[in-house]
């Protein structure tokens, strides 16, 4: 039977099928347009493969990234059918079977199977799927991306790392620098200054590393603003799309923690915003909106200019009804405080 089941898949794999592939067309400073190629293709054969096939027999004119074909240098990432990925692995075979899981894509009975192929987001478009990676490239800059040893006395022969220290950077060291969190990512498409997820992906990388000798001020410049951590909403499209689960925003988040842990509650809105919503929660179970705002605008009432600030909103929730006179505590704020207060131990021991 296993070898009867072998031979089936082998034989489905080896199948030749007819796909429509609909490229997004584009060149610079112009209007994008769709272009439909009929291509001859095999379930195992990659999005590369039948990219490669269109240019190569049927339009020599289609221009594209790729250089390695095997998930290591990042260049053929792209839109396919609406997500980013690497088209050297992603399969026909698989991505046809993740377009019948969603309903809204189901293709009538009979009907020829289409991919669609588009260029990466959030960078503009150089010629059809190549795009103009400069923003993505100075924002790695931007974080500094190389590990400083200016304060340290040059050592005889190497700087030493232990095999603990070292495996630290294991999961931010699989980045290739594809672009596809970063042609995915709300906050920048939102948010000009935002870095991207890359970028801070590659920061947690230098705050982890042992012999990086700059820590206190690159959390000081992660910390900044919008451009930094705070930037990120949080949306998980960079950790779903990652060809190589490096994990963007859990990257994000341990940076969060390292400044959380470094700096003062009152020492920025960003961090007494993250304290002050932790603290209310263990507190009430949920957040009391009325110390929430005047805790984390107004710094404990500390910055008066924060407080006027909340004037208008405040008098404008009073006329609407809004305005909660009153708390009450949520039920099961026990078990939530625990539960917060138990993470919180693991985190302090690890």
């Amino acid at each position: 039977m296993v070898f009867e089941a072998g031979k089936a898949i082998l034989k489905y794999w080896l199948v030749v099928m007819e796909v429509i592939f609909k490229v997004i067309r584009q060149q610079q400073n112009s209007s994008p347009v769709v272009q439909t190629y009929l291509v001859e293709a095999e379930p195992g054969n990659t999005i590369l493969d039948c990219l490669n096939h269109i240019k190569w027999e049927q339009d020599g004119t289609l221009a594209f990234r790729k250089n390695c074909r095997n998930t290591i240098c990042g260049s053929c990432a792209m839109r396919i059918n609406g997500r980013s990925a690497l088209a050297c692995k992603e399969n026909v075979g698989s991505e046809l079977a993740r377009l019948q899981q969603i309903p809204s894509s189901q293709s009538k009975v009979n009907a020829i199977p289409e991919i669609t192929i588009a260029p990466l987001g959030n960078m503009p478009v150089i010629k059809d799927l190549v795009v103009d990676m400069s923003s993505f490239w100075n924002n790695l800059e931007a974080v500094a991306p190389y590990v400083s040893t200016a304060a340290r006395q040059v050592p005889e022969r190497e700087f030493l790392q232990t095999p603990q220290e070292r495996s630290r950077l294991d999961q931010t060291g699989n980045c290739i620098m594809c672009g596809a969190c970063y042609s995915e990512c709300n906050a920048r498409e939102v948010d000009p200054n935002f870095v991207g997820p890359h970028a801070l992906a590659k920061a947690y990388r230098m705050v982890a590393d042992s012999r990086d000798s700059d820590t206190e001020n690159r959390l000081a410049s992660y910390n900044e603003g919008t451009k930094g951590v705070w930037g990120c909403t949080r949306c998980l499209y960079c950790d779903s799309v990652c060809p190589m689960e490096v994990a963007p925003l859990e990257q994000i988040t341990k940076i969060k923690q390292e400044i959380l842990t470094h700096q003062q509650a009152s020492d920025s809105r960003s961090i007494r915003h993250r304290k002050v919503l932790v603290d209310l929660v263990k507190e009430g179970g949920w957040i009391d909106e009325r110390q929430f705002g005047l805790q984390v605008v107004g710094n404990y009432f500390k910055d008066l200019r924060g407080l006027l600030s909340l004037a208008p909103l405040g008098l404008r929730m009073i006329l609407r009804g809004k305005f909660p006179l009153s708390f009450e505590p949520s039920e099961g704020t026990e078990q939530v405080r625990s539960l917060i207060e138990s993470v919180q131990q693991v985190e302090n021991k690890s």
